[in-house]
């Protein structure tokens, strides 16, 4: 089974094919994570998942989805992942990654709902335009500001490093704020960050250069993008294509492929593996490595897409969470090779 067979991103070996997809918990104090944390990775590392991705962690305060979120702007919040890394690389086979974010105009959020000025903060973005009707439009930033963003992202990566992650993925998807500045939609600009395509994408480029800037080549870089937001006139599959072949010049190792997020009220029409079509679009047109994510619940549908060419990586999100064991019992359906914790040896079928 492709699904069991490793993969290689500059010299990190995946053991398989499986990915835990980074999913927010909202169960952070000050972006610091806690005993939860812990167990919540350690017990999906137990479970044979070939890399671990911790969910989107906001590289200043502003920059998180919710005041619950995770961060990583200083020290302290550093040394609480470090226990996690640690754990993961000391008892598993597992490599472990983080994603990093800004959640621009769809920050101070709480159950969906934009926090008022006295309970989160003020919200930036590319432009003053609000992500839903009704809320508070965003701070518009500036030059200096946007290149003052760029260094927080390459701090908090190497705060990543530091604390001994495997990979760095870079969040532009799901209408936070990097996406934002790739749409025309939420993006009217008229300076060198809004307007042409090129401009469009300079504030991811230049994230993605200052990120490298601290890694190697045991150190592989992801980017998360919505490849369509299903609106017209908006961020469209073409465009991603494009950015792809951008990126793997500029050693993004794969794109991990998602969709929607920035247009409010968008219609999504949602089936098993709805978003695979647009990582193989991806794959084979810009020749990048992809990951598929998007109900994949099985092992079957997984090693299919493989099979198929479509992704080089499974990412799954819900279904992980409702069996952190799925890639160790798609082993056994399928006879493939997978981490099996030694203490658990006499459960092995």
């Amino acid at each position: 089974m492709i699904l069991y067979s490793p993969l290689k991103l500059r010299n990190l070996e995946l053991r398989n094919r499986w990915v835990m997809s980074p999913m927010c918990m909202y169960s952070c104090e000050n972006g610091v994570a806690n005993d939860f944390h812990f167990v919540h990775y350690g017990s999906r590392a137990q479970g044979g998942t070939g890399l671990l991705i911790v969910e989107a962690t906001g590289v200043v305060p502003e920059g998180r989805i919710t005041h619950k979120c995770m961060g990583l702007w200083n020290d302290e919040q550093a040394q609480s992942l470090k226990k996690i890394v640690d754990f993961v690389h000391q008892n598993s086979e597992s490599k472990i990654g983080i994603q990093l974010g800004h959640a621009g105009r769809k920050a101070s959020t709480w159950n969906g709902q934009q926090l008022s000025l006295e309970e989160g903060w003020e919200t930036v973005a590319p432009s003053k335009i609000p992500y839903a009707e009704g809320e508070r439009i965003p701070h518009e930033l500036t030059v200096e500001e946007i290149k003052q963003l760029v260094q927080d992202f390459k701090a908090a990566a190497q705060r990543s490093i530091d604390a001994g992650f495997d990979l760095i993925e870079i969040h532009a998807a799901h209408g936070y704020l990097i996406h934002e500045f790739l749409s025309p939609l939420s993006n009217v600009r008229t300076d060198e960050y809004g307007g042409s395509f090129e401009n469009r994408i300079r504030f991811l480029v230049e994230i993605v250069e200052s990120v490298n800037e601290v890694l190697d080549e045991n150190h592989p870089l992801l980017v998360r993008i919505s490849a369509t937001e299903y609106a017209e006139n908006g961020w469209d599959i073409e465009e991603s294509v494009q950015l792809a072949k951008i990126l793997k010049d500029k050693k993004v190792d794969l794109m991990d492929i998602s969709s929607g997020g920035n247009i409010h009220g968008a219609k999504i029409t949602l089936f098993d593996g709805y978003q695979v079509p647009l990582a193989a679009e991806i794959k084979n047109k810009a020749g990048m490595k992809t990951g598929a994510v998007g109900l994949i619940k099985t092992a079957e549908l997984a090693e299919e897409i493989l099979q198929k060419k479509e992704a080089d990586l499974i990412l799954v999100a819900r279904e992980i969470l409702r069996n952190p064991y799925l890639a160790i019992q798609g082993s056994f359906e399928g006879k493939g090779d997978c981490d099996f914790p030694h203490q658990y040896e006499r459960a092995r079928i």
